[in-house]
């Protein structure tokens, strides 16, 4: 058998590429087709990113934009408590200074002792004005003398006088001497009775029964009455019952009654609370402070209380009878505008409503309006810039009675 003839290289390589182009182009197209469809997605999903990032920015931005605002509900009526500080006072008090100069012999009571009316509670021992005592007396004793003698002599020449034995110029004469004379005497016996008395001042005593609240002295001490400087010796102090004195706003003078009940507590008891009673007041406003002077009595019968003592004073008021449709509100939600007082609330939209009020009863930190109800969302500290329309969020805050 032959073998077939082999054909050469150049007769058989053109028909081999031809045979090739047709399958090579498919490939090749799907490849741009495959590469421009991933090109586009790309750009479409990246466009989309940016696009939703850019609404979610704008989103935060207009968020940012919308305030929160804290919401308080008005409250109706409630019973009003009013707290005040005040201080106690002994219902007498007083300072016991020396009348007369010397130095202290002895004291008798020290601060805490109790002590009656007139007890003895110190000694100053006086030579000075025992010494001058003792000279007036003299003295007294010597114009006694010269009137007695000069009215022994008067009566003389008033028998003569009559006799016609004398002139009436010297009897008249006589006459002026012993009505000299007896004014003299009594001239003498006055300044006898002033020094008994400021010797008498050498026993210091209690005024009043009470309490000894101070001691500013101690023996051998130099007394010096009678100059600015002089110190009391001792203070003598009523605590039986206890002043207190309380100033209160004039938006409550009204309500102030004499006779009402009063609670107050005190630091040493705490949690205890104590009564007193309000007595009277001063029926006039301090143009400084805006507020009137109201006095209370406690019952300190037990001793339990001392004078000097902060107390914080409470005043419990029923509800009032104020106009028909008042609530409650902070003061804190205020506006003070050009048309006058206002409140900023919120619709039912979240949209701001700046409503006008009036004013009925001011409690201090509540006030008592009217132009709002119970059901007003009112924007409680709201801002300067706030107008009617302005979108916020809200944040409840409970308040009321």
């Amino acid at each position: 058998m032959g073998r077939p003839p082999m054909p050469d290289a150049a007769s058989s390589f053109p028909q081999h590429r031809a045979a090739e182009k047709p399958g090579h182009r498919p490939r090749l197209y799907r490849f741009v087709l495959v590469a421009g469809v991933l090109f586009a997605l790309v750009l479409l999903v990246g466009t989309l990113m940016r696009l939703h990032a850019r609404h979610q920015l704008h989103a935060v931005t207009v968020a940012a934009t919308i305030p929160t605002v804290s919401i308080v509900h008005p409250g109706g009526k409630a019973s009003d408590r009013l707290v005040l500080p005040g201080r106690l006072q002994a219902w007498y008090s007083a300072p016991v200074y020396a009348r007369t100069n010397g130095y202290l012999l002895r004291w008798y009571v020290d601060i805490g002792q109790s002590v009656q009316a007139g007890q003895l509670l110190a000694e100053i021992d006086t030579p000075d004005v025992d010494l001058q005592l003792a000279g007036a007396r003299a003295a007294l004793a010597t114009r006694t003398a010269q009137r007695d003698l000069a009215g022994i002599t008067t009566r003389r020449w008033n028998r003569l006088n009559a006799l016609n034995a004398v002139s009436q110029q010297e009897t008249d004469e006589r006459r002026g001497n012993f009505a000299a004379s007896e004014a003299t005497r009594h001239e003498a016996a006055a300044e006898v009775q002033r020094l008994e008395t400021l010797s008498g001042f050498k026993r210091i005593v209690a005024p009043f029964t009470g309490v000894v609240t101070s001691r500013a002295t101690d023996i051998g001490a130099l007394i010096v009455a009678g100059t600015s400087a002089a110190q009391p010796l001792f203070t003598v102090s009523d605590v039986s019952q206890l002043r207190i004195y309380v100033s209160v706003p004039q938006t409550y003078i009204a309500r102030m009654k004499e006779g009402m009940s009063v609670a107050f507590t005190v630091p040493d008891y705490p949690g205890r609370e104590f009564r007193a009673r309000l007595i009277r007041s001063a029926d006039a406003v301090d143009p400084q402070s805006g507020a009137m002077l109201v006095q209370l009595v406690y019952d300190n019968a037990r001793n339990l209380l001392r004078p000097g003592a902060y107390a914080q004073i409470a005043f419990t008021f029923p509800a009032t009878d104020g106009a028909s449709g008042a609530v409650r509100i902070p003061a804190s939600s205020l506006l003070f505008r050009r048309d006058g007082t206002t409140v900023a609330t919120m619709d039912s939209s979240q949209h701001v409503k700046i409503l006008p009020i009036a004013i009925v009863t001011d409690f201090g930190t509540e006030l008592e309006v009217t132009g709002l109800t119970a059901q007003s969302a009112v924007i409680d500290n709201p801002r300067d810039d706030l107008r009617d329309g302005d979108e916020v969020r809200p944040q409840e805050n409970r308040h009321g009675a």
